[in-house]
């Protein structure tokens, strides 16, 4: 998937937010120098700096004509809507942004490719439609191949959903590979794919080959790497998402693990509507779940805590942080407020008690 060469102008209308704009929030974060504009005709805020304290001047515009100004190349996708299915006026900024010579990015599950209309258009103005959470046609069941691959394998698990995953591992992949550790950042969510240009979206795959497509991430991934880093999914506590957890899981067959909480949550938070019902349970013990969930395939520890602690004072962050550390006796941090150094210690260590073994 090449994507480097973008420009975006990323659609969030009506949900541009910390929590509530994954996508479009972290191509700001990771690609700001990519994205031209943000579109979000309901936000009153005037910079991307100013809705979610950072991505400086990257400007919300409320009309897809002012976003056009921006001279982007690209129409980026960066939330799902309400009910899964794309809003008349979306459908209409599609068609123009394709008309204006645009390619479109999108990380739905509604596949736009296979949109008769929107199919015929890009073929008509030569764009193409980039559907990243469409899978591979090839994908195998898990064989337990991951097992051997020359390369320390670390997974990012949570407490519940959208706790910052995916994040903790790109804030360490940098560290790690500036230190001479050869580390390859292995995306399975469509925002990873946008960063890191290629992965699968395991959250899209036939549930009896999310192993086989985790499976293939890390052979894929291991290729001249010292440590492949894998994007985790869900939580095995999430009554909806637990599935896609431990296929991740077991497929990757990970030696460590790091695990991920938002400081401030104290259910699981997203069931379609309804009221939470599922505690989350400290710290020490979502430790030994995701421990005891892998022993049976590949044994494997968690090695260090990334919090999220992005809503809370900095006294109260700082004391969240120290909390942590004590609960579970492990390295902890918030890898995006604080230093990452913590976890990129952690992984180092594990990777060299590793090549030791080997």
């Amino acid at each position: 998937m090449t994507t480097g060469q973008y420009r975006y102008l990323v659609v969030a209308d009506g949900n541009f937010g910390p929590e509530t704009s994954k996508t479009a929030n972290s191509a700001i974060r990771y690609l700001p120098e990519r994205c031209v504009a943000v579109l979000d005709s309901t936000c009153p805020r005037r910079t991307a700096q100013e809705v979610l304290g950072y991505g400086g001047a990257i400007p919300v515009v409320s009309t897809i004509e002012d976003g056009f100004a921006r001279g982007p190349t690209a129409l980026m996708i960066g939330i799902a809507p309400a009910g899964g299915q794309l809003p008349p006026a979306w459908r209409a900024w599609i068609h123009a942004a394709m008309d204006r010579g645009l390619h479109v990015w999108s990380g739905l599950h509604t596949f736009l490719g296979d949109d008769p209309e929107f199919a015929a258009r890009a073929r008509a103005k030569g764009v193409t439609i980039v559907d990243a959470r469409k899978p591979p046609p090839d994908l195998r069941v898990s064989d337990g191949r991951a097992r051997d691959v020359d390369a320390l394998v670390v997974l990012s698990v949570g407490s519940d959903c959208n706790v910052g995953k995916m994040t903790a591992q790109l804030q360490i992949v940098k560290d790690l590979n500036a230190r001479g550790v050869r580390t390859r950042f292995a995306a399975t969510g469509q925002t990873g794919i946008l960063i890191e240009g290629w992965g699968i979206a395991v959250d899209a795959v036939v549930a009896d080959f999310v192993g086989g497509a985790s499976e293939a991430l890390v052979l894929e991934g291991a290729r001249n790497a010292d440590v492949v880093l894998v994007e985790g999914q869900g939580s095995l506590i999430h009554p909806a998402y637990s599935g896609v957890t431990l296929g991740l899981l077991h497929g990757s067959c990970p030696r460590a693990m790091i695990l991920c909480h938002q400081s401030s949550r104290t259910m699981i938070g997203d069931y379609g509507g309804r009221a939470p019902w599922v505690p989350i349970p400290p710290l020490r013990e979502l430790v030994r779940i995701y421990e005891d969930a892998a022993r049976p395939v590949e044994p494997s520890t968690v090695i260090g805590i990334a919090l999220n602690t992005y809503d809370l004072p900095d006294a109260a962050a700082q004391a969240a942080v120290a909390a942590a550390r004590r609960e579970t006796g492990l390295p902890a941090t918030d890898p995006v407020r604080f230093s990452p150094a913590p976890l990129v210690d952690a992984v180092a260590a594990a990777h060299a008690a590793w090549r030791r073994r080997r």
